[in-house]
Formats: C-alpha cells, sequence, structure tokens
C-alpha cells in the first residue's frame, strides 16, 4: 500500500512522527508539495493525506490508483470530494482534534485584546518602565470582561467549549447557530437570533464553518447594527469577514478591537488592509498548533485510514 503524504510539515515540523502511519504501509513524506509536482508524487499512490495541497479532478484523472484521501485538518475545501466519489476516492477529514485548543486560543486573543499584554511586555523590555516617572503605566485601555455580553456565531463543539470558558470571566454568553442544542440550554447559554446578537453583544467571537451563507457576513452592513466598541474575534475561517469593511470599522473607532487567527488569503498578502488598521491583533493561523492538538490529529488520521482499510470507513465527508 502506497501512502503519500503531500505537505506534512506543518503537522510534524520535527517533535512528532510518523511511525504509526509508516506501520500501514509504504510511506513517502513531503514537508511541502508545488502545485506542478502534485501529480509526479502521487501517480502511483493508493493513498494521499493532504493539509492544504489542493487535489482537483485533473489530479483525480491523471492518478487513477488513488483509493482514499485523508484531510489533515477539519476543514476540506482543498479537496474537490464532489469530482473524488466520481472517481470512487473516499475523502476523510478530522473533525474534532482541535477543540480544546481552539477554544483556548479565542479567549486568548480575547484577553490580548482586553490588557495588550504583549505590548505592555515589551514596553517594559524596551526600557519604558524603567524611566516612568509613576510606578505603573498602561498603554491601551484595559477592560474587564465581568458583566459584558459575548456573543458567540457558531456554537458547536468549539463554540461551546470557548463559552464555557468565557462564562468563567463573570460573562453573560448568548449564542447563534442554526440548531438550538436543549442540553446547552440547561446550561445556561442563551440562543437568539443573528441580528439581536449583533445588537447586544459587547464581543463577538466566530466559531462558524465557511458556508456561501456565511461568506463575509460580518461586512459594512452587520458591522452597523453591533454596538459601538464592540471587539471581533475571529479564529475559524478569515473569509467570514470582509476585510476592507473590518478595516474601516477598526479606523473609525466603530469596532474597538479585532483579534483574528486567520485571514482571506494565507499567507496573508501584504495588502491585506487588517495590517494597517488601528487595535487589529493578527496571528499566523495557530489555534490549531499545540502539539498536544497536532498529536490527536495524527492519531485520528491513522485511526480514519485503519477504518477505511477494514471496511468501515469513519469521518467521511463526500458520502452523499
Amino acid at each position: 500500500m502506497k501512502i503519500v503524504v503531500l505537505d506534512g510539515y506543518t503537522e510534524n515540523p520535527g517533535d512528532l512522527n510518523w511511525d504509526a502511519l509508516q506501520a500501514l504501509g509504504d510511506v513517502r513524506i513531503y514537508d511541502r508539495t508545488p502545485e506542478k509536482e502534485i501529480i509526479k508524487r502521487i501517480d502511483d499512490a493508493e493513498i494521499v493525506f493532504t493539509n492544504k495541497t489542493p487535489l482537483s479532478q485533473n489530479i483525480f484523472t491523471s492518478c487513477p490508483t488513488i483509493k482514499y484521501i485523508g484531510v489533515l485538518a477539519t476543514g476540506y475545501n482543498v479537496v474537490d470530494t464532489t469530482s473524488a466519489k466520481e472517481h470512487n476516492i473516499i475523502v476523510t477529514n478530522i473533525p474534532t482534534y482541535g477543540t480544546d485548543s481552539v477554544a483556548q486560543f479565542a479567549i486568548g486573543l480575547l484577553l490580548e485584546l482586553c490588557h495588550h499584554i504583549g505590548s505592555h511586555s515589551d514596553s517594559v523590555h524596551q526600557g519604558d518602565w524603567n524611566k516612568s516617572p509613576d510606578w505603573c503605566y498602561w498603554n491601551y485601555p484595559l477592560i474587564e470582561l465581568a458583566g459584558k455580553t459575548i456573543g458567540i456565531i457558531g456554537f458547536g463543539r468549539i463554540g461551546h467549549r470557548t463559552g464555557q470558558i468565557a462564562k468563567a470571566f463573570n460573562t453573560h454568553v448568548i449564542v447563534n447557530d442554526q440548531y438550538e442544542n436543549p442540553a446547552f440550554v440547561k446550561e445556561g447559554f442563551t440562543y437568539v437570533e443573528r441580528e439581536e446578537l449583533f445588537k447586544t453583544s459587547d464581543v463577538i467571537i466566530l466559531h462558524c464553518p465557511l458556508f456561501p451563507s456565511t461568506n463575509q457576513f460580518i461586512n459594512k452592513e452587520s458591522i452597523s447594527q453591533m454596538k459601538d466598541g464592540v471587539m471581533i474575534i475571529n479564529n475559524s475561517r478569515g473569509q467570514l469577514i470582509n476585510e476592507n469593511d473590518l478595516a474601516d470599522a477598526l479606523n473609525s473607532g466603530k469596532v474597538a478591537g479585532a483579534a483574528l487567527d486567520v485571514v482571506s488569503t494565507e499567507p496573508i498578502q501584504e495588502d491585506n488592509p487588517l495590517l494597517y488598521a488601528q487595535n487589529t491583533i493578527l496571528t499566523p493561523h495557530i489555534s490549531w498548533a499545540p502539539k498536544e492538538s497536532r498529536l490527536r490529529l495524527m492519531n485520528i488520521a491513522v485511526d480514519n485510514l485503519k477504518s477505511w482499510m477494514d471496511g468501515n470507513p469513519i469521518n467521511v465527508v463526500n458520502k452523499e
């Protein structure tokens, strides 16, 4: 069984191992694969793993030996799943590995907006405290979360975990999701329509998937419905936000701050307006990346493959 990992570096830059996968077949692992090299590297493979390397109909036509594609992520839009099904190729993803790490990071982004801890630490190291005429100082407004309303859009596993952490700060958490979970209601989470969430939230956290209905749904119109001074957190999908509209709102002060781990095009482009917007924190898509989370991802990827090899595939994303 020939197995190819097209872009394994971000999953395993050297602090993990591929032993469990290598026990299942003849494995070739590439750190990265340029688009022009994809077909050459998988032309005789039966199993292909990809994280962000795109796999399209042309590739499936050119590589008829492929039977299984494992996406090393939750999002699987890098694979043309419809075409894969037409070629009788099973596609799986990793749906649950990053719940705790992504929720933790969302709250970390929020706390950074509230306190600018990194910036204040840099200021101290640069000598500003040593030169200060006072025993303390702050370079940004400091914000207490207690009593604030936090609105979470997308209340699946990650949104729910984020909400649980947010409640520990004595906040009121309201949520918006396509489905209302009675168990979450019993925990004290209040489901509201999206318009009400926009209107009443002091903080809005995005944990929703990217669909046509959510593409750039944070835009000039929706921002106009929000409170003046709202803060926006996004470590879900960059395309949920119209970046020009958010930059304008940040620069005008309508949005007091934004903390984002994702942008519409990654790596970020030099002309992205958020690079130059006021009160904006940007991190390089690392919510998912703690070692513990990546180890879970790898273990689930191996389990997915084993289940398929045993004739009982799990986490299949192109069943229908």
